[in-house]
């Protein structure tokens, strides 16, 4: 799924639970800004947790051992923050029974 096609999803939502109330304009500018400000809270460290859903953190990453592959010489790549997802319970179940559903299905002869 794009943002295009979030920005649809979302703009036909509120249209179904509270009328065309918001062009798909207004709400591209939306999600844009829930996004910055997701972009924001992560390079200030800070973490946002969205109930139901799952939280978006900072983590490092461990200074590891690679190669460069040019001349196969072992190289040091230091440690860096990196940004990780963690679904919560919810959203977990929600998948596993979708996968459930469409594994079902597909088994059927």
């Amino acid at each position: 799924m794009t943002k295009a096609d979030l920005v649809e999803k979302v703009t036909a939502s509120i249209a179904r639970t509270a009328g065309p109330m918001i062009s798909k304009k207004d709400c591209a500018r939306v999600v844009d800004a829930f996004l910055d400000a997701i972009k924001g809270a992560l390079a200030d460290q800070n973490n946002i947790e969205v109930r139901g859903f799952g939280t978006f953190k900072i983590r490092m990453r461990k200074t590891r051992m690679a190669r460069n592959p040019r001349t196969g010489e072992p190289v040091e790549v230091a440690a860096r923050p990196v940004p990780v997802f963690k679904p919560s319970k919810e959203l977990r179940g929600i998948v596993a029974a979708e996968r459930a559903v469409t594994e079902e299905v597909s088994q059927q002869p």
